[in-house]
């Protein structure tokens, strides 16, 4: 099963409005053939294997780390081949959530003579598929807020400096996350300060979706962003009194462009993601800056968080926070991390854990 979870793992960001999923099979204690699912449209991680193991399937076990389906989508049910095939055992480590798989495929399995077990590794299994949970649940991606602080806090200096804050490793980092999730999102203030890339740089990555919160349609046509549109996907996030005309100079950049409510001037942020939902988009990276992040924060979207802290102290009250919004009156509501971990990437400490839910 832990083989099968890293093969998964090769699907992140790209399967997307479907799970990543890993499988091997195994057959008199040796492991025969091994799949994942590459990307949606392509055969499941169960389909590959099977397909791999050039016709010894039967009596094998398939380790597996989602449910296999049992519903006709882009690609035959799972269930039916894994049938077929004459394999004797399934092992599973975690149910599917989506409500058309539920139950349904272990069933169909156990009716045709197969011994099914489920569970196995089961925490690593659903940290894997954590983003399709909330998406094929709530039809929203799974947001990750992100950002890199010194110790006291600050994602920049009284002046405005923030590059760069964390070292190579927690760069290194971001950018594997960025080739993991489906989209990246910061605010216009950002893309004006920093004038960011939004992209991966990594070898054989891809770049996620990048999207700017810009309620009136005035991003710099020199930006990097703008100047990388036809290039990189690029959605830019508009109220519904933006500018017409300045809406139509973002199309001809490359530009996609949604008109969306607005919130005394903002952008909607539910909206937002109830649009990102219907693009099939399950994860998305918000980035910052501090009033983006602080506006996620107040509007209880966040469900995980990563904070790169540096060994750096800022100081100055005029220093920018790394939160900002309208924050809580009391420490009694403040909101609670759970689950938290820290790993240590060069000089640099990474805290990251979810938002725990009311």
């Amino acid at each position: 099963m832990q083989e099968a979870l890293k093969l998964a793992r090769l699907g992140l960001g790209r399967t997307s409005p479907n799970p990543p999923v890993g499988a091997l099979l195994v057959r008199d204690g040796r492991i025969v053939s091994r799949g994942y699912h590459a990307s949606a449209g392509k055969p499941h991680a169960e389909i590959v294997a099977i397909g791999e193991a050039e016709g010894k399937t039967r009596g094998a076990d398939l380790f597996v780390t989602l449910e296999p389906c049992a519903h006709q989508g882009r690609t035959p049910p799972c269930t039916r081949q894994i049938i077929e095939a004459g394999i004797s055992r399934v092992v599973a480590a975690v149910e599917d959530p989506n409500p058309r798989v539920k139950g349904r495929g272990f069933e169909e399995l156990r009716r045709a003579g197969i011994q099914v077990e489920s569970g196995l590794l089961a925490e690593e299994g659903e940290r894997l598929i954590e983003a399709y949970a909330r998406f094929i649940t709530t039809g929203r991606p799974f947001v990750v807020a992100k950002w890199a602080s010194s110790v006291d806090g600050k994602i920049a200096t009284r002046s405005g400096d923030s590059r760069y804050i964390s070292g190579a490793e927690s760069q290194e980092f971001s950018h594997r996350l960025r080739n993991e999730l489906d989209a990246i999102l910061v605010g216009l203030g950002t893309v004006r300060t920093d004038n960011p890339q939004l992209t991966c740089r990594m070898d054989g990555g891809r770049n996620p979706l990048r999207v700017v919160l810009d309620g009136k349609a005035n991003i710099d046509h020199n930006s990097n962003i703008a100047g990388s549109a036809k290039e990189v996907p690029t959605l830019i996030a508009v109220t519904e009194d933006a500018d017409q005309e300045k809406v139509e100079g973002l199309f001809r950049l490359g530009m996609d462009v949604v008109r969306l409510p607005g919130v005394d001037g903002w952008v909607d942020l539910p909206s937002l993601l109830e649009e990102l939902g219907r693009r099939g988009v399950m994860s998305l990276l918000v980035e910052g800056g501090s009033r983006t992040l602080g506006s996620f924060f107040d509007a209880g979207l966040v469900d995980k968080v990563l904070v790169h802290v540096a060994p750096l102290i800022f100081g100055g009250e005029e220093a920018l926070v790394a939160v900002g919004g309208h924050g809580v009156e009391s420490i009694t509501r403040a909101l609670r991390i759970e689950e938290l971990e820290l790993l240590r990437l060069g000089e640099d400490i990474l805290i990251s854990g979810y938002l725990k839910k009311d």
